[in-house]
């Protein structure tokens, strides 16, 4: 099972100071400080120009980490219009102990709403969650998410009435049975989960209409949660991919996964004639080794030894 940990995710942001008071300042979460990436080993692996430069500022909520990234040269502004079934979409689910509660302090900063008016409860048959997907200042999407007794990770039970951290990161893919193939057979996740989401819940969720979605809830090996989770839109259908995205444009977020044997993996996936995005593995200054790809749809995993 190559795939042990989802160790983070990164999130491209156009403006590290204004997004760094967004999730701050909205969503009450511990931000920075920030730095600079001074390893040229990471641009390599992100496979952006020489001279290009970067920071970073880590979120930080117990165990789970997300990053903003911002580079100079920036790319390209998060596409407008846009809509949860877009092939780029990828979102990270914040656990919210009391939902209401977070809810009510976002919509103080006059979030871009995707979800039409409150926290929805979905159905007993996808888990009964209720849930709230916005966009941050840039456009990337977020969501909301508490779990009723039972349901999630247990640990998703106790801890503050604020955002207690992030159970997953989800992807849209355009071919479920293609996506499975890639990541279950060749990076080796588990599937945790599947369910098949409709009706009016899910319309308003998502801010879409006629929804009908495929979720495939896929864990790492070692550590189930965070974790990641494939929508694949029967209806409405996303629009045709455009040009790829690059690693600074805005709307780029990238997974970041710890590996068993990055050298047999990488292997493998070249075997499989998956796109790497790096020049093989990257060896960076403190001798940690990285490689990175494209999914199916163009989504961009680092895979860290």
């Amino acid at each position: 099972m190559p795939v042990t940990q989802l160790v983070r995710v990164v999130i491209t942001v156009a403006d590290l100071p204004a997004m760094a008071s967004f999730y701050r300042d909205a969503l009450g979460l511990d931000v920075g400080p920030e730095e600079a990436l001074e390893d040229p080993g990471w641009i390599k692996l992100l496979g952006l120009g020489d001279g290009t430069t970067g920071r970073v500022l880590p979120i930080r909520f117990g165990r789970e980490e997300i990053r903003l990234a911002a580079f100079n040269p920036p790319g390209a502004p998060y596409p407008v219009p846009r809509a949860s079934n877009d092939p780029w979409f990828q979102h990270v689910a914040l656990v919210a102990g009391d939902i209401e509660t977070v809810w009510r302090r976002l919509e103080g900063a006059s979030p871009e709403a995707i979800t039409a008016g409150a926290p929805v409860q979905l159905p007993p048959n996808t888990g009964r969650v209720t849930a709230f997907k916005f966009r941050d200042p840039d456009g990337h999407p977020l969501e909301l998410i508490s779990f009723p007794e039972g349901v999630g990770d247990p640990q998703w039970q106790r801890g503050p009435a604020g955002i207690r951290g992030y159970d997953h990161t989800a992807i849209a893919v355009t071919d479920l049975e293609r996506s499975l193939a890639f990541y279950t057979g060749l990076l080796g996740f588990g599937i945790g989960g599947r369910s098949l989401n409709t009706g009016a819940e899910q319309d308003r969720l998502d801010g879409l209409q006629d929804t009908c979605v495929d979720v495939v809830a896929l864990q790492p090996s070692r550590v189930p949660t965070p974790h990641l989770e494939l929508l694949h839109y029967r209806t409405p259908r996303g629009r045709a991919p455009g040009a790829e995205v690059r690693t600074n444009d805005v709307a780029a977020a990238r997974q970041v996964h710890r590996v068993d044997d990055l050298p047999g993996l990488v292997e493998a996936l070249q075997a499989a004639s998956v796109p790497f995005v790096s020049p093989g593995i990257v060896t960076f200054r403190s001798g940690e080794k990285a490689a990175a790809v494209r999914d199916p749809d163009g989504h961009v995993i680092v895979l860290l030894a």
